[in-house]
């Protein structure tokens, strides 16, 4: 997939709130701009190019959420940490489905999506009740999801907007099907996480306050 990653430590406010609104509009903006990048990219292989067009997958991230933990006072390993790393995937990955359904609308499904229109809306159900934080009435699944723990968020403003997200990827889907067969993933940010001056990478903590990177073409910086 087109990999993308939203640095989310410039969300957060002066008063230490989080911007959801804007979020929500970065990951809007952003699905539109890898699905164009689909048609954009070269690929490797003529059946990963075969794949990509057959299937549209994208692959819209994020990075930084130790440091937007570590900035709020929040331990990476809580409760706490953990629903507000669950809220703000769901708000992204609903809202960048939501949107692949409004592109559908204009330009028609992915070209592999008849197939398996079925099984995908019954994947689109199952995330729609572990956003709303629900324990059970889960399809076709061996092993139940983790919900998205609405107790622990202390955030409830994006707790609203990740249950919204999914009720709109899930209705919008419905009716018109999606553009992209997968639109997100955490990916490791390492390079793409120093350009954006990202204290963390990917999804990971920071492991340590002082760093020295090696480079490929010689030498160490200290971060």
């Amino acid at each position: 997939c087109n990999l993308a990653s939203i640095n989310l430590l410039p969300y957060r406010r002066a008063d230490g709130s989080f911007d959801v609104e804007a979020y929500i509009h970065t990951c809007r903006l952003w699905t539109v701009v890898l699905e164009v990048s689909v048609l954009m990219a070269q690929f490797p292989s003529r059946a990963i190019a075969e794949l990509s067009y057959k299937f549209r997958t994208l692959g819209l991230g994020y990075a930084n959420i130790g440091g937007l933990l570590m900035s709020s006072g929040i331990a990476y390993d809580s409760p706490e940490g953990r629903a507000i790393c669950g809220a703000l995937s769901a708000v992204m990955t609903g809202t960048a489905y939501a949107t692949s359904a409004e592109m559908a609308k204009e330009l028609g499904p992915f070209p592999g999506h008849a197939e398996n229109a079925d099984p995908m809306l019954r994947v689109m159900r199952n995330h729609a009740r572990a956003a709303r934080g629900e324990h059970d009435g889960y399809e076709k699944l061996n092993t139940s999801p983790v919900p998205l723990d609405h107790g622990a968020c202390p955030d409830k403003a994006l707790l609203a907007a990740a249950v919204k997200a999914w009720d709109d990827a899930l209705a919008l889907g419905t009716k018109f099907g999606y553009r992209n067969a997968q639109v997100t993933v955490i990916a490791p940010t390492g390079t793409i996480g120093l350009v954006m001056d990202c204290d963390t990478t990917g999804i990971e903590p920071d492991f340590a306050l002082v760093k020295f990177k090696k480079l490929a073409g010689g030498g160490y910086f200290k971060i």
